[in-house]
């Protein structure tokens, strides 16, 4: 199986302040730096999760090669581009337990184009994941094409909101309009409750159902709703030490993708979901170690 993964490539800062943030003065705090981006993490993960991953993104120029072997290492074909006129996107993540505060500065990533991705990468491929953050900048209605080329190619399209945020910014009717037609489609509570304006997770549930064939409603450390074809089930989250909740999400994203394409039902694939994410909440940072892909490998 193969998988095509493009958009956001970010340098994280994470801060783990010692007690409460003091205005106007110091705060103790631990401070990592660890690269991330919801689109380059998904593709760690699949890549940890044994899939042939290929990611597109783009960085300042002088970050080619850092970012390429970060993602090289962890098994990941990275095609970078170099952006000879804007730096690579940073966000300052403040990490409070289960919570986080985000920063963002996207950076070149304003300016990876779908339309510049070929046919011919998008029909060697069983999957192109597509994340909300893809949307922003101008680029809902390229987003939209490269959807109708996948189906037209025979490549199936799973997608993840992305921040609810940057999503409601954005618009939730051009949102819906580029995410059309998506054959897997996964969200946490507030982002279904934003797009569908519905509340509670039965009926936020059941509103999603209506978008794709196969939802993936993630509820925190609770667990994840599975909707397959009008089908619900509910699939808990397994006990793990927090250390960090930042990539969680998307490793449990690529997890069930990458299964569900696979051909494992979707509640088999959120099981194996939890279990990635509950592996990536125990460590800092975003992705899996180059070890996590030397043991699926």
């Amino acid at each position: 199986m193969r998988a095509l993964t493009f958009g956001d490539v970010i340098d994280d800062v994470l801060v783990f302040p010692d007690g409460r943030i003091r205005p106007d003065t110091d705060t103790d705090a631990q401070i990592v730096r660890r690269p991330g981006g919801s689109a380059a993490n998904t593709a760690a993960w699949m890549a940890a999760a044994g899939v042939q991953t290929t990611f597109v993104g783009r960085v300042g120029a002088f970050d080619v090669a850092r970012h390429t072997a970060l993602l090289s290492e962890v098994g990941v074909d990275a095609r970078i581009v170099g952006d000879p006129d804007h730096e690579t996107g940073t966000i300052v993540v403040l990490v409070d337990r289960d919570e986080r505060t985000m920063l963002t500065d996207r950076g070149a990533n304003a300016f990876v184009d779908p339309d510049e991705i070929g046919d011919a990468l998008l029909g060697a491929v069983d999957v192109v994941h597509v994340t909300g953050y893809s949307l922003l900048s101008g680029h809902a209605e390229a987003v939209g094409r490269l959807v109708d080329r996948a189906h037209a190619l025979g490549t199936k399209v799973s997608c993840t909101i992305g921040s609810a945020g940057s999503i409601s910014d954005l618009g939730v009717d051009v949102a819906l309009d580029a995410l059309h037609g998506a054959d897997i489609l996964v969200a946490n509570l507030d982002e279904g409750a934003m797009i569908t304006g519905k509340q509670g997770a039965a009926a936020i549930g059941a509103a999603l159902a209506d978008l794709a064939p196969v939802v993936a409603l993630t509820l925190g450390h609770t667990g994840v709703v599975v909707i397959d074809r009008g089908a619900r089930q509910f699939v808990p989250s397994i006990p793990a030490q927090l250390v960090d909740p930042t990539g969680a999400g998307d490793a449990f994203t690529a997890t069930f993708v990458a299964h569900v394409v696979g051909g494992v039902d979707p509640v088999n694939a959120a099981r194996r979901g939890v279990e990635m994410a509950a592996i990536a909440v125990s460590v800092r940072g975003a992705r899996p170690a180059p070890a996590a892909h030397a043991a699926a490998a």
